[in-house]
């Protein structure tokens, strides 16, 4: 019987995984007003109340697209943290991958910058919270491990975040540019939250 639940486990998480991609392609192209989940669905080979079924609400659907896209550069953001020699150095490398990578990842570049799918934008921005959190507690375990003397942890962490975010969001610099601002400022919160 194990067996069984286990097949019927990998199915049901391979057919979310198709029904993410599907939408993943399609968000680009149309935005979150002119999706359906009609589409989603052709584009699987299911049916429309599949889709409904196992996400509830396009909302739901268009949410958990944007949190797999966040794992990925979450895991992107942590090899460069990780293989950084230091703090700042880590900061600026993973800030410099964030922007490249939002300018390579197909649905990001199209909520930033595209009319078609600016009605995703909310999601970085006045609905980004999951985004946002994601990020910070990223942020918070690498600074928590690297210097346990920091005091403000969060407050660094979710700065840090909301600042990669803005020059995101709203780019006026080259990757290197935003990466050495959010590292200027990264530095002095350290200096002045270390404990003495």
């Amino acid at each position: 019987m194990s067996q069984v639940t286990s097949f019927t486990q990998r199915a049901r998480a391979s057919l979310r995984e198709e029904l993410l991609d599907a939408a993943t392609e399609l968000l680009p192209e149309r935005g979150y007003a002119r999706l359906r989940m009609a589409d989603v669905a052709a584009r699987v080979g299911v049916s429309r109340q599949t889709v409904y079924n196992e996400f509830g609400s396009k909302a739901a659907l268009v949410q958990a697209v944007a949190l797999r896209t966040l794992a990925e550069f979450t895991e992107g953001i942590q090899q460069r943290l990780n293989a950084a020699p230091d703090v700042l150095s880590g900061v600026h490398s993973a800030t410099v991958y964030t922007i490249e990578h939002a300018k390579e990842n197909r649905l990001v570049a199209a909520a930033l910058g595209t009319d078609v799918a600016e009605d995703l934008l909310p999601l970085l921005t006045t609905r980004g919270e999951p985004i946002l959190r994601a990020a910070t507690e990223v942020s918070m375990a690498y600074l928590r491990d690297r210097l346990p003397e920091l005091r403000d942890t969060e407050f660094v962490a979710e700065t840090m975040t909301r600042l990669t975010m803005s020059y995101l969001v709203l780019p006026g610099h080259s990757a290197e540019e935003a990466a050495d601002g959010v590292r200027a400022v990264i530095a002095s919160l350290i200096e002045s939250s270390t404990t003495k």
